[in-house]
């Protein structure tokens, strides 16, 4: 199956990780649609491609971060591009410092809790069945690495946010081993950002964006996680093709 043939959804894709893993797939050929709940975030989107790849994107609002939402988003989205093949998941935010945790509201917690797990796993169930079955398929969790450590004093809910994905994507890893569908993950031990916003030893959202191309074209590789601590980690990835 050629890239042109190939349909990744890349959920999270209007964000910054995503929306460097976005122009990179595009850029390679693939299709790509992209579900978000604000509309001037897809069209931001839009702008920032490659102008000759804007035909295979598909945008679409609506939410995947609730039961009822995810499910007619799934009907529009297979109305418009008929399959997927691929899926890239970068959902939720990279940075939450809010205070101590016991300055916190249980609403601040659910909150934090509902935009980087409960999104992750929502959207998860609703869209896996269309690929899990299939060897030619792919699945890729991208992941930060605060789930390990607390970056510092007042982020804590992030950390505990961050730890609750990272736990999932293992669980799905040791629940369905054998599942045709290559299953991955790509965890973050730093920050992203633009070129423009770019600090020392941060990755740029487009080198990034390349090497999860990459490994989303290949295929070779299933239940993994890659470890990404440095720029020259994607380096790499994108060079020696061994992430």
């Amino acid at each position: 199956m050629s890239n042109s043939d190939r349909v990744v959804l890349a959920l999270g894709g209007a964000g910054v990780v995503g929306s460097g893993i976005v122009k990179a797939l595009l850029d390679k050929g693939f299709k790509v649609a992209v579900i978000s709940r604000d509309n001037s975030r897809l069209e931001r989107l839009r702008s920032f491609i490659s102008p000759n790849t804007k035909d295979n994107l598909t945008t679409i609002v609506g939410n995947v971060g609730s039961e009822e939402g995810v499910e007619e988003a799934k009907q529009t989205l297979l109305k418009a591009v008929g399959k997927v093949t691929d899926i890239v998941s970068s959902l939720g935010f990279s940075w939450w410092q809010g205070g101590p945790p016991h300055t916190q509201p249980l609403k601040e917690l659910h909150w934090v809790m509902e935009t980087l797990l409960f999104s992750t796993f929502v959207s998860w169930k609703a869209f896996f069945p269309l690929v899990r079955d299939d060897s030619s398929c792919t699945y890729t969790f991208i992941t930060g690495g605060a789930g390990e450590k607390l970056l510092m004093p007042g982020t804590g809910f992030l950390t505990v946010g961050a730890a609750s994905t990272l736990a999932f994507c293992q669980v799905l890893r040791e629940e369905y081993p054998e599942v045709p569908c290559k299953l991955n993950q790509v965890k973050i031990d730093t920050g992203v950002a633009p070129p423009e916003r770019l600090a020392p030893g941060y990755l740029n959202h487009l080198d990034l964006g390349e090497a999860v191309a990459a490994l989303v074209e290949r295929r070779n590789a299933s239940h993994s996680v890659f470890t990404v601590n440095c720029p020259a980690d994607l380096k790499t990835v994108i060079l020696e093709r061994n992430l």
